[in-house]
């Protein structure tokens, strides 16, 4: 009896150490998976169509010029506001994942933190005249961003 004890005994610690050692696994699959997301987010950031979108941008002083520059080009259908949307897209994307839990939320903090929210509300007069809704992912992004940016300080 004590023989077959033992036994059930060494079999649950094999089961309990299994599962301990597959959720390690899971954990550093994630991780492994995070990070190539994180580096494949910074390396687009840096290729030639978001450069050319931050280059378009920088033509504008203010986010007021900015969003009476991209509504000119939404009635033109002109391809500048294509351009212009895909640092907007970007951003809805980076959002979409991290509320999905693709993307760390401390890392995008790491990263971007204030100039998150610098980019929002340069960005924001566009959206707003875009109408409501419109990269609302975005937005819940940087409202999250603003607690823990205040919280910081």
């Amino acid at each position: 009896m004590a023989g077959a004890t033992a036994v059930s005994a060494l079999g649950l610690l094999r089961a309990i150490g299994a599962a301990v050692f597959a959720a390690q696994q899971v954990r550093e699959a994630r991780q492994s998976r995070q990070a190539q997301m994180a580096a494949d987010f910074l390396r687009r950031w840096d290729e030639d169509a978001l450069v050319e979108t931050r280059h378009l941008i920088g033509e504008y002083q203010t986010s007021e010029e900015l969003a009476k520059a991209l509504a000119g080009f939404i009635a033109t259908n002109s391809v500048q506001a294509f351009v212009l949307y895909r640092e907007l897209d970007y951003f809805e994307q980076l959002a979409a994942l991290e509320s999905l839990g693709a993307f760390d939320f401390e890392l995008i903090r790491t990263l971007l933190g204030r100039r998150l929210i610098d980019r929002w509300e340069m960005w924001q007069p566009s959206i707003a005249a875009m109408g409501e809704g419109t990269y609302p992912m975005f937005e819940a992004l940087v409202d999250r961003m603003r607690v823990a940016v205040h919280a910081d300080r």
